[in-house]
């Protein structure tokens, strides 16, 4: 339970936290200078004189209204910071009195705390005004558990959001900063690693600028996943250090704690009820973000969780007595547990980590929702009024345990009856699915759990018990196989003993089976007159039968036990929802085809969007200014469907000069950050082509037997677990996206050492007549255990290495690497890509949500019908995506005509792994990722993910798409009707659709 008995308030009650918080010096004044001892070096020192301010008393009107009353002052909200001067003045005053750095010295990392720490005055207030307005109506609030949230940077977008973006430029102008350069000292907040976390993100912004009551519940990763470095052998994984300067935005509520437990053993009292006692305590205690929505005064929260132990657990004695590892070994196992995301699973402590992380995540998250929900209710809670009043949505499967969590609260602690709790917690939670891969849904070994969770355990039993029981009273016992088949792969205990009731259960079924059975065989006898006395009975037989179902269901004592996670989602929520619409369908005909069958009711499309805020407004200001000119209208930002507009101006050439001129200015951008990080010179004239993914992600934890089959063949088991236009007009591809082979990555690389190859056999002139130039641009984190993706980070550099120093090549062809991709990164890059690769093998990939926001950047995709892409093809019209691939329905007859040896593999395929093996690219060997598209069969074989097979109309489109960009008019144009087909992957449109359709919550805007 939490250590305040009002956990609640999204910042301590005020009189204690602002007064210490914004103003920690007695005097009210705000000085106008700083002291001004400086040396001929120190070129930044503060000078400016005379700036008015009346900051004070605004900030002391809107955190103390009350005191109006007594007339003390005067209390209005909309009295915020919101001109240069009193901006200017409030950042010094941070600067001298909410310091993070030594007095004096007035350098960017400080000017960027103080700037923060003075945004973060006004989202104070518009954060405290939100829930109040949500604690007085009492209304249903949504909570989004996600191990990921990957924010990015937080000044631009929260300046943004409040309008302020030009108050703060002139406001730091003043103070002799950049705006630009004060937020690049902002690093990434390492709190998740790819598209799930994106998402969860974009969802948040979402949620505050449509007014809707939500909070965002995650963990606070010290040293997030890791800081991925380039070096001559290929990627290197160094430590996080996101946290080191500490971090301006996040405020730590001490007063809001929870004990989360682990280990110990269950007892039952003599209430007759069971008590989970003994073990390890852990004290989990909230951080929180505050979010802002647009053009709103809303301003949610996020909630992440740190873990730590109680001083009494520090072993004084033993520390004296020279066993120092000894005595803060409980403080250290609190906090490793938010050490690292997706920490390395190999090892049994690897898998503890991960499984206390999950756990704590849901607890924590839980016990301050029902504190919440108490709060709001009073002196007496109606517990059947909390679905009602909470919707708790799982952003995958990481957050499961929420359901026998909330089992655990509700009976344990709340006395409530099984019946009552299950109807509950069914009512409250819903289920994000975000995979296609039947063998990369999460799996825990149940020994492991029942050690770390027993507690758990036994409610997941019950819950499993209780769906057992559903399935066999659907489908009876007459067809034996049908039902084996249907627990086998709906129960939520794999290779687990049938439960006592369930037996009972199938002895009566049976018997009542062969009771009608035998009336049958009576009756078919008498009709055909045979008599009864010819029918010899075997002894025993009756014996076999009633006991064949308890026979084909017995678990295989070789295999493991597992608990099936996505199947206790699905049990245990009231809503099951996929990301496009390609995505649900094959979710519901195979992923969980059988659940679909029973509870068709629960099973919803959700496709994915993201914010138009922070991916185009604010990343891409001159394509926004652009588009509100031609549209008429700002509100495109937040009414996406507007975007339209600019259909009707596709040809015109105004525009499309316009168009082109902005898509230049974001290009020359990128060159100068390549030359920084890569050293590398590229032209600003090419084609930028972009596959932002990276080659690896965490999918989930899976336990023995289940071999992941990750992209082009590799398998990664766990243990336990114009012609005529000479103007060199150049295109630049860039793929930067989780190196994962299903996205294939080395596809893209392929094509990149096909072309390369072509090039070479060429005399200068016909490379320039056949070829556009690109620069090939790739970014991506491979997860620090998957060799295979790290091979192929590899050879990406390695042909870096060979093509961009040779200089027959010049400029017709660069390959680059950009190291430790990021949202920031991905802020530069977007706007200034033309051309994005999302060439997943078909059937894979759940949505994706970076080709949403190249498209809305007026980038060109080229790709498979796979994920969203499916669905943007729709919007944006067919002549406008470049398609090719096989189709989601073709790849299992394609995999079974692989495993057969009948695929005949292209010639320019096995050109380019020649070409691969003979050393061009220098000595490393690629024999085993070029052996890995070989093969008709085998672990690690037999090109899994189908390269070889898409490999030559993936060749033919990129040729087309040579064709399209030398006609800079029809590129343009294409451009033009991408970001104006966009307009339905906003992710306001998702959450309207969260809401009313699975939440059932309404807007409360902040009047």
């Amino acid at each position: 339970m939490a250590t305040t008995t009002s956990p609640f308030s999204a910042i301590s009650p005020r009189p204690n936290t602002f007064s210490q918080f914004i103003y920690s010096n007695s005097n009210n004044t705000i000085p106008n200078q700083f002291p001004s001892k400086t040396t001929p070096r120190q070129r930044r020192s503060l000078v400016v004189n005379n700036v008015p301010t009346n900051q004070t008393l605004k900030l002391k009107q809107q955190l103390f209204p009350e005191e109006e009353q007594e007339g003390v002052i005067t209390s209005d909200l909309s009295l915020a910071l919101d001109d240069p001067e009193s901006i200017a003045s409030n950042i010094k005053y941070h600067a001298e009195f909410t310091p993070a750095f030594s007095p004096g010295r007035f350098q960017l990392p400080k000017a960027y705390f103080a700037t923060a720490q003075s945004v973060r005055d006004s989202l104070i207030m518009n954060w405290n005004a939100t829930y109040d307005h949500y604690d007085k109506l009492n209304m249903k609030q949504a909570y989004y558990l996600s191990m990921e949230f990957l924010q990015g940077r937080a000044l631009l977008n929260a300046i943004g959001n409040l309008e302020l973006s030009g108050a703060y430029a002139d406001a730091l102008s003043k103070l002799g900063y950049d705006l630009e350069n004060v937020a690049g000292q902002e690093p990434d907040a390492a709190l998740g690693n790819g598209g799930l976390g994106r998402l969860a993100s974009c969802f948040l912004d979402s949620l505050a600028t449509l007014n809707y009551p939500a909070w965002g519940y995650g963990l606070r990763y010290k040293y997030g996943l890791f800081k991925q470095n380039i070096t001559k052998d290929g990627q290197e994984e160094v430590v996080e250090n996101w946290l080191e300067m500490g971090n301006p935005w996040e405020i730590v509520r001490n007063d809001v704690s929870y004990h989360v437990k682990f280990y110990g053993k269950v007892v039952t009292g003599s209430d007759g009820r069971k008590h989970w006692v003994g073990g390890e305590d852990v004290r989990a205690v909230a951080h929180d973000v505050p979010i802002p929505g647009y053009k709103t005064k809303t301003t949610i929260n996020l909630r992440l969780w740190s873990t730590k132990v109680t001083s009494q657990d520090f072993d004084l004695g033993a520390f004296n007595a020279g066993a120092h590892a000894k005595a803060y070994e409980a403080q250290t196992n609190a906090e490793k547990i938010c050490y690292v995301l997706y920490p390395g699973d190999e090892s049994v402590e690897g898998k503890i980590l991960r499984l206390k992380q999950q756990y704590m995540l849901c607890s924590a998250s839980l016990q301050d929702i029902i504190a919440r929900f108490e709060k709001r209710s009073g002196v007496s809670a109606n517990w059947e009024e909390f679905p009602e009043k909470v919707a708790v949505q799982m952003n995958d499967t990481h957050p499961t345990l929420c359901i026998p969590e909330l089992m655990r609260i509700l009976i344990d602690v709340k006395s409530m009856s099984w019946k009552a709790a299950w109807g509950i917690t069914q009512r409250t939670v819903a289920y994000t699915n975000h995979t296609v891969l039947p063998e990369a849904l999460e799996k825990w070994s149940l020994e492991l759990m029942e050690k770390l969770l027993p507690r758990h355990v036994e409610i997941i039993e019950k819950i499993d018990e209780e769906l057992i029981h559903i399935i066999v009273s659907k489908y009876g016992a007459d067809d034996l196989y049908l039902l084996e088949n249907k627990v086998k792969e709906m129960r939520i205990l794999d290779n687990f003993e049938i439960p006592p009731s369930v037996v009972d259960l199938l002895d009566k079924l049976e018997e009542t089976s062969l009771v009608n059975s035998d009336k049958e065989n009576k009756k078919s006898r008498k009709e055909d007159e045979i008599p009864s006395e010819d029918i010899v009975a075997t002894d025993g037989e009756e014996d076999s039968e009633v006991k064949v179902t308890r026979k084909i269901l017995m678990p295989d004592s070789k295999l493991p036990k597992m608990v099936r996670m996505a199947n206790l989602c699905v049990a245990g929520g009231h809503a099951v929802n996929g990301v496009a619409e390609i995505h649900s369908e094959i979710v519901k005909e195979e992923v969980f085809n059988d659940f679909y069958q029973l509870w068709p009711e629960k099973f919803q499309n959700k496709t994915n969007g993201v914010t138009p805020r922070r991916w185009m407004c604010f990343c891409n200001p001159d394509l926004s200014a652009i588009i509100t000119k031609w549209t008429g209208t700002e509100n495109w930002v937040l009414d996406t469907e507007k975007l339209a507009e600019l259909q009707k101006f596709a040809d015109n050439e105004d525009l499309q000069m316009q168009w082109r001129a902005a898509k230049r200015s974001n290009k020359m951008k990128v060159v100068s950050f390549i030359q920084e990080k890569t050293g590398y010179g590229v032209s600003p004239d090419a084609m930028f082509d972009v596959q932002d993914k990276a080659i690896s992600k965490d999918i989930g934890h899976r336990e023995t037997g289940s071999q992941l089959r990750t992209g082009i063949g590799m398998a990664l088991t766990r243990e336990d677990t114009g012609i005529g236009t000479f103007f060199m007009i150049e295109e630049v591809e860039v793929a930067v996206k989780r190196i994962h082979e299903y996205k294939r990555q080395l596809m893209n690389i392929m094509g990149v050492i096909y072309r390369y190859k072509k090039m070479k056999e060429m005399s200068a002139e016909e490379r320039i007549v056949k070829f556009v130039p690109r620069v090939c641009i790739f970014g991506g984190k491979a997860f620090a255990t998957y060799v295979q993706a790290k091979r192929i980070v590899k050879l990406i550099t390695d042909v870096a290495t060979t093509i961009n120093h040779d200089s027959d090549i010049g400029n017709l062809l660069k390959v680059v690497f950009i190291p430790d991709y990021n949202v920031s990164v991905a802020e530069l890059l977007i706007p200034a890509s033309e051309l994005s690769q999302h060439i997943s093998t078909a059937g894979m990939e759940a949505s994706g949500t970076s080709n949403m926001k190249f498209v809305m950047n007026g980038c060109l995709l080229i790709g498979t019908l796979d994920g969203a892409n499916v669905e943007i093809r729709e919007e944006v019209g067919e002549d406008n995506f470049f398609l090719f691939g096989a189709e989601a329905h073709e790849i299992a007859g394609l995999r079974k005509e692989r495993s057969e040896g009948k695929f005949v593999p292209d010639p320019r395929f096995e050109e380019v792994k020649e070409y691969v093996r003979s050393g061009v690219f220098g000595p490393y060997s690629y024999n085993e990722l070029m052996g890995s598209l070989e093969g008709n069969e085998g672990y690690g074989r037999a090109d899994y993910f189908l390269v070889g097979k898409d490999f030559p109309s993936y060749i033919e489109c990129q040729e087309k798409v040579d064709e399209a960009y030398r006609d800079q008019k029809r590129w343009t144009r294409m451009s033009i009707l991408n970001t104006a087909g966009s307009h339905k992957f906003s992710s306001d449109r998702t959450i309207h659709e969260y809401a009313k359709d699975i939440w059932k919550i309404e807007p409360a805007k902040l009047q």
